[in-house]
């Protein structure tokens, strides 16, 4: 489309369409890939005009992890809409988690680098996408200790080795062992199962 002067209209920059590209960018090369002049260059700009809307690329990678730590409790609160059961909810946020993670590892790497307040952790940032999806996900873990169907009482404890399980058979099918279709998902199935099973009363 043209101006009345003959020049091609630009489409305005704007946050969202950074953010967006930006992910686009990690998840079909990797994060390492991410650079403020590439992405400057695949949106039409020049680099120092990011910084309108991001004080630096630490920023933007903030940014685009909270958008997809976003779209991890869709999935997760989309997994366990219909269920009562706090064991059962368990069981589908895990493999919601696993779901979520194989379908976008880089940016589940990028998600990794954030931490929710709570985590004594210094060196690393904290996100308040990371802790709202931490919460979410907690909810199931305190209705089955308050219920007495959990042997330990300490929600972080049985939220970080939940965790645990999902994002390490995650990483492992990520690296493409070819183990086929069906018995992979066998293997997400008995890693969640016998991790929650390791847990109850």
């Amino acid at each position: 489309m043209s101006a009345p002067g003959g020049e091609a209209q630009r489409t305005p920059l704007r946050r969202e369409l950074i953010v967006d590209t930006a992910r686009e960018m990690v998840e079909q090369e990797g994060l390492d890939a991410l650079s403020l002049r590439r992405l400057a260059s695949a949106l039409g700009v020049t680099a120092p005009a990011l910084y309108a809307h991001f004080a630096s690329k630490d920023d933007l990678l903030a940014a685009v992890a909270a958008a997809e730590f976003g779209g991890l409790v869709e999935a997760i609160q989309a997994a366990t809409a219909s269920l009562e059961d706090p064991v059962e909810r368990i069981v589908a946020q895990s493999h919601a988690y696993v779901d979520h993670a194989r379908a976008h590892p880089a940016l589940i790497q990028l998600m990794t680098v954030f931490r929710p307040g709570w985590i004594p952790q210094p060196a690393a940032p904290e996100l308040a996408a990371a802790s709202r999806t931490f919460e979410v996900s907690s909810v199931a873990v305190q209705d089955a200790i308050d219920a007495g169907l959990l042997r330990d009482d300490d929600p972080l404890m049985v939220g970080l080795t939940l965790w645990a399980a999902a994002h390490g058979v995650a990483t492992v099918l990520a690296s493409r062992p070819n183990l086929g279709e069906d018995y992979e998902a066998a293997l997400v199935d008995s890693v969640v199962q016998s991790v929650v099973r390791g847990l109850l009363a």
